[in-house]
């Protein structure tokens, strides 16, 4: 058998050339064996930067991080099971409402989720402002409390993909990151390590975006589509925005509060309609309905009855949470310091600045810039005054909340600022395009 050599691969990607899909798991199975070093395979992360990889190849280091460790198959889980990823966004509390009401529908909704970094916030972080809420649990664990919920979220294990885990620390520091290829390996491996049968993709779009330009997230869209299929999984994508934040709150309590009040039938509007249009997809997914206006009806039918929340109150309960802050989210931890931010000037609110929300978060203590930071799960913002609303100069338009009163009003002029408010009224469309 011949010996890998890491640089002649290095060197033929480097100047354009392809690789063989064995060449590709040999590589990833050399460099966690310890025989590729880091930097070795830095260097071929980052000729894929500049050179790209094909299909046949993204789908090769998808496999062959899939594989590099161990895939579920939740067995004792019956009838269909679908996951569903979001790229990351400002206010996205998403999937703590998505996935009990799917799960309320029969389908059953294993997910991995991941933390806040930067802008973004991360599921997890939500989660955790439950008190006792456990992210961590193993694989009997995890298939169990889907098996009687219905629905689990937890982090990724050292169990599942660890090739991913090590592959995006070094991207995390090389500048390899915003790299298509290696984006879909990275979402796919994980997300195909859990045992569902099929995917739905949220791949936002804006100014709050990973991806802020529409071309680029569509591509990523495809490859994403394109690369589960040939895995054996169904898998569709919905192109969201993400110019504005999602819904009225943004920091870790805050989201979970309204995730919470969207399981009780209420919530902001476009809170509610993602989530609806997201359970519509893994309801035709899971051939759990045969029409759109059937999987709506059936998913608002679970919100109206109450059994939607109760899925969710019993895969808190099961994870270790507290389940008196799902019936009285008062519970939920909450800032010491609360300030308000008023409008400029009188109009509609005709935009949102989802980068500078998300950004004004992380400096009150919502968010992390380091992995290794705690974040403060009381600190946020409260939206008083959406998009397509009027407003009056002087009135509030948010709230700030935080630890530090110093630190909160360092953050008012620029929440301030993000909001754009003009003449005439404005409607944010949500979905901008599906992709099958």
């Amino acid at each position: 058998m011949r010996t890998l050599n890491p640089v002649e691969l290095i060197v033929r990607k480097r100047d354009g050339g392809r690789l063989a899909g064995g060449e590709i798991e040999a590589l990833i199975a050399s460099f966690l064996a310890g025989e590729v070093l880091d930097y070795q395979l830095s260097a071929f992360l980052m000729a894929c930067f500049f050179r790209g990889l094909d299909r046949d190849e993204t789908s090769a280091l998808t496999h062959a991080m899939l594989h590099s460790g161990k895939v579920l198959e939740l067995r004792s889980v019956r009838g269909p099971k679908i996951d569903k990823h979001s790229t990351g966004g400002v206010g996205d509390k998403i999937s703590l409402c998505l996935a009990p009401l799917v799960a309320a529908c029969g389908v059953a909704a294993p997910m991995i989720a991941g933390r806040g970094l930067g802008h973004t916030g991360g599921t997890l972080d939500k989660l955790e402002a439950i008190p006792g809420f456990r992210v961590a649990l193993d694989a009997r664990a995890f298939e169990r409390v889907v098996r009687s919920a219905g629905a689990a979220i937890v982090g990724q294990t050292a169990e599942l993909a660890p090739a991913d885990r090590r592959i995006y620390a070094l991207r995390d520091v090389t500048g390899t990151v915003e790299c298509i290829p290696l984006i879909v390996a990275s979402i796919l491996s994980k997300k195909l390590a859990i045992g569902a049968d099929g995917l739905v993709l949220d791949v936002k779009v804006g100014r709050g975006a990973f991806m802020k330009d529409a071309k680029q997230a569509r591509a990523l869209c495809r490859e994403l589509v394109e690369v589960g299929r040939r895995a054996g999984r169904k898998v569709v994508a919905l192109l969201t925005d993400m110019h504005s934040p999602i819904g009225r709150t943004i920091g870790n309590a805050l989201e979970t509060r309204e995730a919470i009040d969207v399981l009780k039938n209420a919530g902001p509007p476009d809170t509610r309609e993602l989530t609806l249009a997201l359970g519509v997809e893994m309801l035709l997914l899971a051939g759990a309905a045969k029409t759109r206006g059937a999987a709506r009806a059936a998913l608002e039918a679970k919100l109206a009855n109450g059994d939607a929340l109760a899925r969710f109150r019993k895969m808190v309960e099961l994870q270790g949470g507290d389940v008196r802050a799902v019936d009285d989210p008062a519970r939920l931890p909450r800032a010491k310091v609360r300030l308000p931010v008023t409008a400029k000037r009188s109009g509609v609110v005709v935009g949102i600045d989802a980068l500078e929300l998300g950004l004004a978060g992380v400096e009150l203590g919502a968010g992390r810039t380091r992995a290794d930071q705690a974040v403060d799960p009381g600190a946020g913002i409260e939206i008083a005054r959406g998009v397509g609303e009027r407003v009056r100069q002087g009135e509030i338009v948010a709230h700030l909340a935080g630890t530090s009163r110093a630190k909160v009003r360092e953050q008012v002029d620029r929440v301030q600022a993000a909001f754009e408010i003009g003449k005439h009224p404005v409607k944010r469309k949500l979905v901008l395009e599906r992709i099958d």
